[in-house]
């Protein structure tokens, strides 16, 4: 044990471990390939088992080092070709790295390696890919136990680096298998990279000497190449990403259906009449599917009558005056109060309500339905399920004081999915005025807005607001006067808001102009106001 006080032997026992963990690089990235053939609840116990195999292997090709030494001693020859027993060896692992290589790139070029059509996936039996890794592993340690030998003079140096590096594989080999597994295009380079060197090896034993340095510089070129191409997939990802939710969900649902969502320059270049109608067809699929997608993540407020426009019953009134409200106002089902729409005293059918007025000139608690009512913050879904109890009956919706602030009936979820549906009484909330001008209504769902004006970024899920008239008081900060403007620019499009008309202390009326797209400066910001 005197190497122990020798600097030198320090330093090559270092030099050797840092050797054989490159040289184990190309046998983990295999073994990665061959553990993704077993279940994943055998994948780790073949990992460790063939290491540790292979690790008994090593040591004990380095305890008849000597006798490896004399492999290079000519066995035979074949013409002017001459063959010792390590030129065999390099031929048959060579053969068996070409062959092995071939045929899982064959498997995943042709999706041999895939779960068969309609049935589970086919797994390899556990000890034949064990058998796999050790054989593999034993074309590698020839190599790695010539580089030892032809380093070191102490067979304990030989066995400690040995033994350091195989630890370092057993640690790196879960962590590289997930990765390689995940990427399909560094699998093939991987295999591509074995190829090489099952040639170089082939090569090698019929005495044509390939440097280690080349093949290295390929692989680390190579390598190079990929980790450019990796970051560039996970730069587009990350902008993809910025993309809302939605429309990402959308066009996803889209393209598996077969339909390709229209380009921004499909949007907006000119086509035939004909060609105008396929294209109308195709916004209104795919707004229909996003309605669907994000109905979950939308507040309910965003899709109920707010209070300030729903229609209730003074119980209090003359019977004339409650006559002629029911009979202008189209709806079925009416909130009756005594005095405010706070002091709520039931659900009132409109059949029912006109009965009791021509019977008894007034309206009789007695066949007002108890109201159902649930907190702002249910989510659509469940209030959807409410909705399917409540039999065709109006939901109204209490914030965290009790107070009402709006209603709920089965045409608002609808409306959420395919759009408005408006009333005898009503005007449609966002009207064409022009080729690229609207006239919106301030109460305008911010969601409806977003599509028919084929524009991102008004939807913030961070604010409270539901409404055109909460996007421009968040932009504004305060009450906006008449003619006050803002632009907002999307990734694909620039628009105008102006607020044309007041009501009290509400936006009642927007004007929205889509305006010239130019490429905005990313220094600027995407939102200016005016």
């Amino acid at each position: 044990m005197e190497w122990l006080s020798d600097p030198a032997a320090w330093v090559g026992l270092l030099t050797l471990v840092v050797l054989e963990i490159v040289l184990g690089i190309d046998n983990l990235i295999f073994i990665a390939i061959l553990a993704d053939k077993l279940p994943p609840s055998q994948r780790d116990r073949a990992r460790i088992l063939g290491l540790s195999l292979a690790l008994v292997m090593r040591l004990g090709l380095l305890t008849v080092m000597s006798w490896l030494v004399t492999l290079t001693q000519p066995l035979f020859s074949v013409g002017p070709l001459t063959f010792s027993g390590r030129d065999l060896i390099l031929m048959i692992g060579g053969l068996f790295l070409l062959f092995k290589g071939t045929m899982e790139l064959h498997e995943r070029v042709e999706g041999g390696h895939q779960e068969s059509e309609g049935g589970p996936r086919v797994y390899a039996s556990f000890w034949v890919i064990v058998t796999q890794i050790v054989v593999l592993d034993a074309v590698f340690s020839l190599d790695s136990v010539i580089t030892a030998v032809g380093m070191v003079d102490h067979l304990a140096i030989m066995m400690i680096a040995v033994v350091i590096a195989m630890g370092v594989m057993l640690l790196a080999s879960k962590p590289l298998t997930r990765f390689v597994n995940a990427h399909p295009t560094v699998v093939v380079l991987c295999l591509g990279f074995l190829l090489m060197i099952g040639f170089s090896l082939l090569a090698e034993a019929f005495g044509f000497k390939v440097p280690k340095g080349y093949l290295y510089a390929a692989i680390a070129f190579s390598v190079a190449i990929e980790a450019i191409n990796q970051l560039a997939r996970r730069n587009l990802l990350k902008m993809d990403a910025r993309r809302p939710m939605r429309e990402r969900t959308a066009s996803a649902v889209l393209r598996m259906l077969g339909k390709r969502p229209p380009t921004p320059d499909e949007v907006h270049a000119p086509t035939s009449p004909d060609a105008e109608v396929l294209h109308a067809f195709g916004v209104e699929e795919r707004n229909m599917v996003s309605g669907v997608l994000t109905l979950a993540e939308r507040p309910i407020t965003s899709i109920m009558t707010p209070r300030t426009d729903v229609s209730w019953i003074n119980i209090d009134d003359d019977a004339e005056t409650i006559r002629a409200q029911l009979v202008s106002v189209p709806h079925s089902f009416f909130p009756v109060c005594r005095g405010s729409f706070d002091e709520l005293l039931g659900i009132g059918r409109a059949k029912d309500l006109i009965a009791d007025l021509i019977t008894d000139g007034r309206i009789s608690r007695k066949r007002l339905r108890d109201p159902i009512i649930v907190p702002e913050s249910t989510g659509i879904l469940k209030l959807m399920d409410v909705l399917k109890r409540s039999r065709g009956q109006l939901v109204l919706v209490a914030d965290e004081f009790g107070a009402i602030e709006g209603l709920v009936t089965p045409i608002d979820v609808f409306e959420a999915i395919a759009g408005e549906f408006p009333d005898e009484d009503e005007v449609a909330d966002i009207a064409q005025e022009g080729e690229g001008v609207w006239r919106i209504d301030g109460a305008a769902d911010i969601h409806h807005v977003e599509q028919v004006l084929e524009i991102e970024g008004l939807v913030d899920e961070e604010q409270e607001y539901s409404t055109l008239a909460g996007y421009l008081l968040e932009r504004f900060g305060q009450l906006p006067q008449p003619g006050d403007a803002c632009e907002h620019i999307s990734p694909h499009a620039r628009h105008r808001f102006e607020v044309v008309r007041l009501d009290g202390r509400r936006i009642a009326s927007v004007r929205v102009e889509r305006l010239p797209y130019d490429i905005p400066n990313p220094d600027d910001d995407a939102d200016t106001s005016s």
